[in-house]
């Protein structure tokens, strides 16, 4: 009875075991399938072509053009989409398709300039991004927005906190449409748009807009489409012992694989090396020969050396002009315009000056330092602080002005001219404190970048406000008559009262 027991209980057993054996197999043939039917396609069958969209968004300053990497994040920005451009055009997956450059200017200046405006700032960020990549003309489009109006007002309706918000948003709304209409290119509307905007409720809204959104418009994009060609990896198909092998003995954890971005060393975009030659225009006048040259060096830091030469003479009169020497200086840039553009502006710095002369009128003469030698034996020594601003006359010209305070040290001879010799008079020493240095120059920017970008504007606005003035006095006139005609329509009504009043007492 027992054998019958053990012998049934064997074979329940081993049924069992058969059976999860088989429901094992199974489930990893159902796994497995998946894999095993995708290694059936065809290699060109696989690859997909995917639609891919990069974009950069650059701030500038107001009235600038000129692309300022300290601005905002911009900085961020230009690195970021340099090191896509370069990785992209090293993959050969990757095909640019579309180009579309887009300016844009916030809406307080005239139409006309912010027109200009955009187009210059979707130039200056196209060109800037062509260093790191080809990006062909054919491939790209412009678009012009001048002020920007629909994106004051998008920024305008995700704002609760703007003053006067439903009439704002009404004001704005109608305003967006005009110039999406292109109602505001009429000559007659456009300088009502602003006007309208500033007038607004005492102008509260516009000031409010225009130090919280007016700086995010004055920008340009760029935007970039790509066809990539995704190529998956093929499995290599499986038999089904093994299948079922793995399935039995081994167990099967799938690895997450995290593809992350590659790191790719930011490159190095062109530098621009900002050089200027200059020439003193006093010491030209008074026919000292002169050149300099200024390098700067970076963080509002720059480096300046000069020379003159002038050794005329006439032994006949006895009539002598020479001078010849040098400086050097250091010269720290301030202010807004600095920031700008480098070599433009306030400027602050230290100089040494060494030098001799020769000046004779046809009596006494004057000489620096001991006669004959070099420079370096007749020497004369100045040193001190100036201070100075370039400014800006034309695309690559500056006048500078500059003006230095120090010492003038050094020994010269007092004599006379006779006889074609030098009597010599009197030796003494000079020490002098006050204004050694006084410049007038003429400086000629060098260099690829090196350019004044907002000389032209700044006579655009000389010319604005010509024409803001005749317009002004314009609306006073008609204000004026509009005052004139009104007092005229009250008095005209004031004398119709009272006679009315007359002959309703002369009925009674």
């Amino acid at each position: 009875m027992t054998k019958y027991i053990i012998l049934i209980a064997f074979l329940c057993f081993e049924s069992y075991l058969s059976a999860q054996i088989k429901h094992d197999v199974k489930k990893s043939q159902q796994i497995y399938n998946v894999k095993k039917s995708q290694t059936k396609y065809n290699v060109k069958e696989s690859q997909q072509i995917y639609d891919v969209k990069d974009s950069v968004k650059i701030f500038f300053r107001q009235g600038k053009i000129n692309l300022d990497p300290t601005l905002s994040d911009n900085q961020w920005a230009l690195n970021r989409i340099a090191d896509t451009l370069r990785s992209n055009y090293a993959d050969s997956a990757c095909q640019l398709r579309k180009i579309l450059v887009v300016g844009a200017a916030s809406p307080e200046g005239p139409p006309g300039i912010n027109r200009w405006l955009s187009e210059k700032r979707a130039d200056v960020l196209f060109n800037h991004l062509s260093q790191y990549a080809t990006l062909p003309d054919s491939l790209k489009s412009s678009r012009f927005i001048g002020p920007d109006w629909m994106g004051l007002l998008k920024l305008a309706k995700h704002d609760p906190l703007l003053p006067f918000r439903e009439e704002t948003l009404s004001l704005l709304s109608q305003i967006a449409g005009e110039a999406e209409a292109g109602i505001g290119t009429q000559s007659n509307r456009q300088g009502s748009q602003p006007e309208r905007i500033r007038t607004l409720r005492g102008g509260i809204p516009y000031q409010y807009m225009y130090k919280k959104y007016f700086p995010s418009l004055r920008a340009s994009q760029l935007f970039l489409w790509y066809n990539r060609v995704y190529k998956p990896l093929i499995p290599s198909p499986m038999s089904k012992w093994e299948i079922v092998k793995l399935s039995v003995d081994t167990t099967i954890t799938s690895d997450s694989i995290h593809i992350g971005p590659i790191l790719i060393e930011p490159g190095q975009p062109r530098k621009l090396h900002y050089v200027a030659l200059r020439t003193n225009m006093l010491y030209d006048a008074l026919l000292m020969p002169n050149i300099g040259c200024e390098m700067y060096l970076g963080k509002s830091w720059s480096v300046a050396a000069n020379w003159l030469y002038g050794w005329w003479k006439t032994d006949r009169r006895h009539w002598y002009w020479r001078a010849y020497g040098g400086d050097i200086a250091v010269r720290k840039w301030l202010g807004k315009a600095a920031e700008e553009k480098p070599l433009t502006g306030h400027h602050i710095g230290i100089y040494a000056q060494i030098f001799t002369y020769d000046f004779a009128w046809g009596g006494r003469g004057y000489m620096g330092g001991k006669p004959g030698g070099t420079i370096w034996n007749k020497m004369n020594l100045a040193m001190g602080a100036e201070y100075g601003y370039s400014l800006p006359i034309a695309r690559k010209l500056n006048i500078d002005f500059s003006l230095g305070m120090g010492y003038w040290g050094g020994i010269y001879h007092e004599y006379k001219p006779r006889n074609h010799y030098y009597v010599w008079q009197a030796t003494k020493e000079r020490h002098w404190i006050g204004p050694t240095k006084l410049e007038v120059s003429l400086v000629w920017l060098l260099g690829h970048g090196n350019a004044n970008s907002n000389w032209k504007r700044k006579k655009e606005k000389v010319k604005e406000r010509e024409v803001k003035e005749k317009e002004k006095e314009v609306k006073e006139k008609k204000k004026k008559k509009e005052k004139e005609v009104k007092e005229k329509e009250m008095r005209k009504k004031e004398m119709r009262k009272k006679e009315d009043r007359k002959k309703g007492g002369a009925d009674e």
